[in-house]
Formats: structure tokens, C-alpha cells, sequence
């Protein structure tokens, strides 16, 4: 009865995880280390919240698509068990270089039971057309519901952290231009942000600035005709970078109970040593 009561608890755990990450929040990965030995662990959440503070979810493989380790050109899959917390608790290639950690999630749903709600939301990402759109499309007010999907990367430091980012085909991404491991770094970070592999350009990002004392600050920016931003870094401090697609959802007016919109969230996250 006790192990029972465990499995029940257990799973009531999961559930709730599950519900919260449908608030649409940010999402991302957060290393318990950015900077490691060749073959050390490598210790990772997956985080639902907002500004940069958040619960971490367990491992379940039906929650994702995709979960990866990429260093150059040799991509591993992440192993994992059912529950596992951090979802990510693997082991660094015997060499040194930058360890990128990719992660998309399976498609959820969350329900707009509030107009007021999603009139927030948009104007928050900077969707300027959001509303017009959807009342010209004839869409309801209230009980509308939105599918989403999260595509996050995350740069590891192994040993020099020497390498490079790259696109991985994700359907949304952050791509680093430069390595903030790197020697020569000039505490500028370069990204550029794709949609289906294409640049977006003129895209809000929104960046997430940790301190060594926890304390976050938000701040804003956008991508170039060539979907490229360049972001102000200090040394000691964490980042998380976020910028979200809105698109009608393929599935709206399928049925009654169809997603309307879609949204596509990117997220990097990266530190800058000392």
C-alpha cells in the first residue's frame, strides 16, 4: 500500500509539472555547472518559470521529441529514466571543447480562458497584429486554445571550451555566433535567431541577465534584417536568451476544441566566466 501511495504521489508530482509548464513561460536548460572537466558529469534541469527562476521537470520521454548532446560534429542522445531529476545527468566527452545541449519538447496545449490573458501575452512578445488577426479570423474570445512547443540549447564549457555553435535543424533556434568560452571573447554575444532555418529578422529577444548573487534583471532587444542580435555580457553572470514565434495554429478549425495559434519558443542559455 505504501509503494502504491509512493507510485500515486509520484505521478501527482508529474501531473502538476506537467499543468504548470502549460502557463506559457519561459523554458530552458540550466546546467548545474557551465564549465567542466573532459568525462565529468554533466548535470542539467529543464526549467518552466518566469525570469529565470523555476521548477525543474522530470524526465519523461513523452514530453519531448528531442534531447541531445552535440560537441563538433557528433551528436549523442540523451539517456535517461522515467522521473529522473535533473532530467539531464549524463557524462562529457573525453575532450576538450563547446558541449551544445539540445532539447524540443513534444506539442502541449493551454486553453485562453480570458481575452484580457492573451491580449497580455502579445503584447508582451511584441505580436503587434495578434489581436486584429485573430478577430478577423472569426475566432472566439474566450475558451480559444493555443498549441506550443519549446526548442532550447544550452552552451557547456568542456575543459578550454573551444568550438563553435551551429544550427541543428530545430524549428526555432539560437544559434551563438560567438563563444563566450572563448579566450578572445569580447564580452559582446553574438546570436542569430532562425525560424525553419531562415533568419528572423527584426525579432524581439528577450534576455534574462544572472548575477553572481541570483539577482535577474530583463531587458529587451531585436535581430537585424540578417536575424543577428548582439548582446552586452559581464563576466560571472548567467544568461538566458528568449524569443517566441506566433503563427495560426495548422490545426484551427479542424474542430471545436482545435489550438487556434501556435507558438514556437527558442531559448539559449550560456554563462561567461570570470
Amino acid at each position: 500500500m505504501d509503494d502504491l501511495m509512493g507510485v500515486s504521489r509520484f505521478f501527482f508530482v508529474a501531473l502538476l509539472l506537467t499543468s504548470t509548464s502549460a502557463v506559457g513561460h519561459e523554458f530552458w536548460i540550466e546546467p548545474k555547472k557551465y564549465l567542466i572537466d573532459p568525462g565529468a558529469p554533466v548535470v542539467a534541469s529543464l526549467r518552466n518559470g518566469e525570469n529565470f527562476k523555476g521548477t525543474s521537470l522530470a524526465w519523461f520521454d513523452n514530453r519531448f521529441t528531442r534531447f541531445e548532446m552535440a560537441m563538433g560534429e557528433k551528436i549523442t542522445a540523451v539517456a535517461g529514466r522515467m522521473g529522473d531529476t535533473p532530467a539531464l545527468q549524463g557524462t562529457a566527452p573525453d575532450q576538450d571543447g563547446l558541449l551544445v545541449v539540445l532539447h524540443e519538447t513534444a506539442p502541449s496545449r493551454l486553453t485562453y480562458k480570458i481575452w484580457e490573458k492573451f491580449l497580455k501575452f502579445a503584447d508582451h512578445k511584441d505580436f503587434t497584429t495578434a489581436a486584429s488577426d485573430h478577430l478577423a479570423a472569426g475566432w472566439p474570445q474566450e475558451g480559444f486554445r493555443e498549441g506550443y512547443t519549446r526548442h532550447a540549447k544550452a552552451l557547456i564549457a568542456v575543459g578550454s571550451g573551444t568550438g563553435q555553435d551551429r544550427a541543428f535543424g530545430m524549428d526555432t533556434e539560437f544559434v551563438a555566433l560567438t563563444n563566450p568560452y572563448a579566450p578572445e571573447f569580447d564580452g559582446q554575444m553574438r546570436v542569430q535567431v532562425l525560424y525553419q532555418d531562415v533568419p528572423r529578422a527584426d525579432a524581439q529577444v528577450e534576455v534574462f541577465d544572472r548575477g553572481p548573487d541570483g539577482a535577474v534583471t530583463v531587458s529587451l532587444t531585436r535581430t537585424d534584417a540578417a536575424g543577428e542580435a548582439s548582446v552586452p555580457v559581464t563576466s560571472g553572470h548567467s544568461y538566458l536568451l528568449d524569443a517566441v514565434v506566433l503563427r495560426p495554429s495548422p490545426e484551427a478549425g479542424t474542430s471545436e476544441t482545435a489550438p487556434v495559434w501556435e507558438t514556437l519558443w527558442a531559448a539559449l542559455t550560456f554563462a561567461v566566466p570570470e
